[in-house]
């Protein structure tokens, strides 16, 4: 007999214990990035998520039977549009914690299994969220690096398991890199940038707070991000109700120096590009207490976004059309951003997760100082 009990589940109260659990399993650790209390409770509160407009979804909460003590969580979630796009029957697992006991990872991810059968599924993929704008794969590699906000930071035993459990195989790997700031842009970027401005007509794009909420810039910027990542594993494309989300969410608190679009003036200043980058909140994050912006975790948050109080950028989402990226549009990107970085004193940054067959956006770095030192994946198993 198991001695772990599965419960799913069933009210605002659970959701809060499944949320809290992270905070616990976690303290202490200097590596973690947090997340926010409130964010991870929108995400996954089905009345305030858009993403629920095609995705349903079941937590599961494990409990040691003997101690009455929590000791796991996970989600199984049910993207159908992702599915429908990419001809699959996956139900995905995501905000995968447990401790250290074989256990308890079995009976998470058996109830997983269960639910995805009950709703006609074949296989089990994941760690993934509900879209590509969640923290997806499980980290491999750099278990001594710090993360990120948008990334999962999990202990180094997690994939251990995975190997342990049987049935689960590679579905596919990312990579992350680490950039180090020069001190001055790259010439190859500088003359590229210069080259193709002249050529092609390609400009730099500096946003202002009025056009993002008033004139369509924020869903210019998603539209591109779609078109930039439809090809990619498991995307599947924002509706506008996501997309509206994903503007108030982001954009508020921005630092508009950090965000830089490239813009066509033969095409009617068309958006093509968009590199979006803000200052690391991991120790800002890591000094909210369980995740909470109150009494004072908001403070430390505003000094990592407004003062920068933080040597490290992150590189949340850069992204140009598939027809100017042989035209060299991402230079025009460096260019701009580079020296802005240099300003703000930042040391290095982080790039997000990278599929390790996109050899386009590796060879993005090659003229700078950089390290492959983060690796995660996404599993998947058969269902029987």
């Amino acid at each position: 007999m198991s001695s772990i009990e599965i419960r799913k589940v069933e009210s605002k109260k659970d959701l809060k214990k499944f949320i809290d659990f992270r905070y616990d399993l976690y303290a202490g650790c200097e590596y973690d990035a947090p997340n926010l209390f409130s964010d991870d409770m929108n995400t996954l509160s089905k009345d305030k998520n858009a993403a629920f407009e095609f995705s349903e979804a079941e937590y599961y909460m494990a409990f040691d039977k003997q101690t009455g003590k929590m000791v796991g969580r996970v989600a199984a979630i049910i993207n159908h549009k992702a599915n429908d796009k990419w001809g699959r029957n996956d139900v995905r697992f995501g905000w995968i914690d447990f401790v250290d006991d074989i256990n308890v990872s079995r009976a998470l991810m058996d109830a997983v299994e269960k639910y995805g059968k009950s709703k006609g599924m074949t296989h089990v993929v994941g760690p993934l969220g509900f879209t590509d704008m969640d923290p997806e794969g499980m980290l491999t590699k750099g278990f001594d690096q710090l993360g990120t906000m948008a990334t999962i930071y999990n202990y180094s035993y997690y994939p251990e398991h995975m190997e342990k459990l049987g049935g689960f195989k590679k579905d596919n790997d990312y990579v992350e890199f680490k950039l180090f700031v020069p001190k001055t842009v790259p010439d190859k970027y500088a003359k590229v940038a210069k080259l193709i401005e002249k050529r092609y007509n390609l400009h730099v794009k500096k946003l202002t707070k009025h056009e993002i909420f008033k004139e369509g810039y924020g869903k210019r910027i998603f539209e591109i991000i779609n078109e930039t990542f439809s090809g990619l594993y498991g995307y599947s494309e924002l509706s506008d109700k996501q997309i509206e989300q994903y503007i108030n969410m982001y954009f508020p608190l921005a630092d508009l120096n950090l965000i830089t679009l490239i813009e066509d003036w033969n095409d009617n200043k068309k958006v093509v590009g968009v590199g979006i980058t803000i200052p690391s909140l991991t120790r800002a994050l890591q000094k909210c207490r369980r995740g909470r912006l109150t009494p004072f975790g908001w403070w430390h948050v505003l000094r990592a976004l407004k003062f920068r109080h933080t040597k490290i950028v992150d590189l949340l989402l850069v992204g140009v059309l598939p027809e100017y990226r042989n035209k060299g549009a991402n230079s025009l990107l460096f260019a701009d951003l580079i020296p802005r970085y240099v300003e703000y004193g930042f040391e290095w940054g982080e790039t997000h997760v990278e599929m390790e067959t996109n050899d386009h956006v590796q060879n993005q770095w090659q003229y700078l100082d950089c390290e492959c030192h983060k690796r995660r994946r996404c599993y998947i198993k058969e269902i029987k």
